[in-house]
């Protein structure tokens, strides 16, 4: 006889309930894992300070000469990350039929995490002319994030049911934002300290650097502990290869030419996104080179870009209410260029404008993400969820390698940082372009969705 719970529950509905909850919470935790590394290493400290140790290791024409090839030393760092992110769009499609294949995707989450963990904790020794060896373990650690963020996300099916999934979703982001912010206070309060410390700003640095990569790999233990494998259809299916994650892109790809407006929508956001991460990673390389700007004054803007992020999420969910969310996005597109555009009259040495412009970013970077991602989410057919999401992913992690690289060029042309936060300008404004032109209302009807009130 099956036993029952509180007020009639079946004693196995409230087990399941229960470890349904355990999952979520140490879900959480891999959010406020590595969300340090995104915010401590990608758009604080290493981009200034590996463009500093290329420039140390530079010939009198200010070259760097990775694989034999002529790089401006400024550029070095962009370059960089886009070949990371390159690299990312091979990794995540192996890593996923991997994990589809074996059953076995939290021991590859482990692999990811504690790779990218020992990689920035690596970052310690990063030190006189040694940019090749902050080139590969940039690379080494970015891979390793995206990838894991993959996997990370691809159990939030498996843990919430299609109600919970909003809310646990947003704790994860919550969770990640508060570590972010966590550390940078702390970060501040040693780099701003280092001389009463007795250590060198260089080395100040880089224990911020190698500390993000401790946080991430003992926190990392938790979600590791907690999360679960399950044994799906996929699961040793016959023939199953790691090939078959380029295969299912494809036959996704493919399934998309039959919802042209959904595959327009996500041409359209893999423009603007493209901009918006490499304002993400390159802001901090403009503000200390170009602007003149010392790290303290850079880790401020991003605690303030922190703060704000969450604010103007909520900001512009109640506007996407009023408005529909099509038309915010786009609003957001507009405030982003105008953003990046004041950016490029910014006199150097004045952090105070440069406050100003991380205000500017923080009120639209979280929401354009957020409604972003609510908006494509009315455009997927039933049943297709886990696909299309995945193009998806792969399109917000593993295809944001353009806009770094159209900035390492802009450098590399005309050795100036004002060209080459201006030039991310375009990314904006063909996103704004393709956006507008898609009819999303016709592309909910398209996909058999209901079609909001608001949209």
């Amino acid at each position: 006889m099956t036993g029952t719970g509180v007020h009639g529950a079946p004693a196995e509905a409230l087990d399941e309930s229960a470890d349904r909850r355990r999952e979520q919470r140490g879900w959480y935790w891999y959010d406020w894992a590595n969300s340090v590394y995104s915010t401590t290493v990608l758009t604080v400290f290493l981009g200034p300070y590996l463009t500093s140790v290329a420039k140390a290791a530079a010939d009198a024409h200010g070259y760097v000469h990775p694989l034999g090839l002529p790089v401006r030393a400024g550029s070095f760092y962009a370059y960089t990350v886009s070949a990371s992110l390159l690299l990312s769009v091979v990794a995540m499609p192996l890593a996923g039929a991997l994990a589809d294949r074996t059953g076995r995707k939290k021991p590859l989450l482990g692999c990811c995490a504690y790779a990218g963990a020992a990689a920035t904790a690596g970052m310690f020794f990063l030190a006189g002319e040694r940019y090749l060896l902050g080139g590969a373990l940039l690379i080494i650690a970015n891979v390793s994030f995206v990838v894991s963020m993959m996997l990370y996300n691809s159990f939030l099916p498996q843990i919430a049911r299609p109600d919970e999934r909003d809310a646990v979703s947003s704790r994860g982001w919550a969770f990640g934002y508060a570590a972010g912010a966590l550390v940078l206070v702390a970060d501040l309060a040693l780099y701003g300290k280092h001389d009463a410390l007795g250590i060198s700003e260089g080395t100040a640095v880089r224990i911020c650097l190698a500390s993000a990569g401790l946080w991430w790999g003992t926190f990392a233990l938790i979600p590791l502990r907690r999360l679960r494998d399950r044994r799906t259809a996929a699961t040793q299916a016959p023939g199953a290869s790691p090939r078959q994650g380029w295969r299912q892109l494809r036959e996704t790809l493919r399934g998309m030419r039959r919802h042209p407006l959904t595959l327009s929508f996500l041409l359209a956001y893999l423009v603007y996104n493209d901009g918006v991460q490499t304002v993400i990673t390159q802001a901090s390389v403009y503000g200390s080179e170009e602007l003149k700007l010392d790290q303290t004054t850079l880790i401020v803007a991003v605690l303030l870009v922190q703060v704000l992020a969450a604010a103007g999420a909520l900001l512009m969910g109640r506007l996407a209410r009023r408005y529909g969310a099509q038309r915010t996005i786009l609003g957001s597109l507009v405030a982003w260029a105008l953003t990046l555009a004041a950016g490029y009259f910014l006199p150097a040495k004045a952090p105070l404008w440069f406050f100003a412009l991380a205000v500017g970013i923080g009120l639209v970077l979280g929401g354009s993400q957020a409604l972003s991602r609510s908006l494509f989410s009315h455009l997927v057919p039933r049943g297709k969820e886990a696909e299309y999401f995945s193009a998806y992913e792969i399109s917000d992690r593993g295809v944001s390698w353009l806009g770094p690289l159209v900035f390492g060029v802009a450098y590399q042309l005309t050795g100036s940082y004002r060209d080459a936060i201006v030039s991310l300008v375009a990314f904006f404004a063909v996103g704004f372009v393709l956006l507008a032109r898609v009819p999303v209302g016709r592309a909910i009807e398209a996909a058999g969705n209901p079609v909001p009130d608001r949209i």
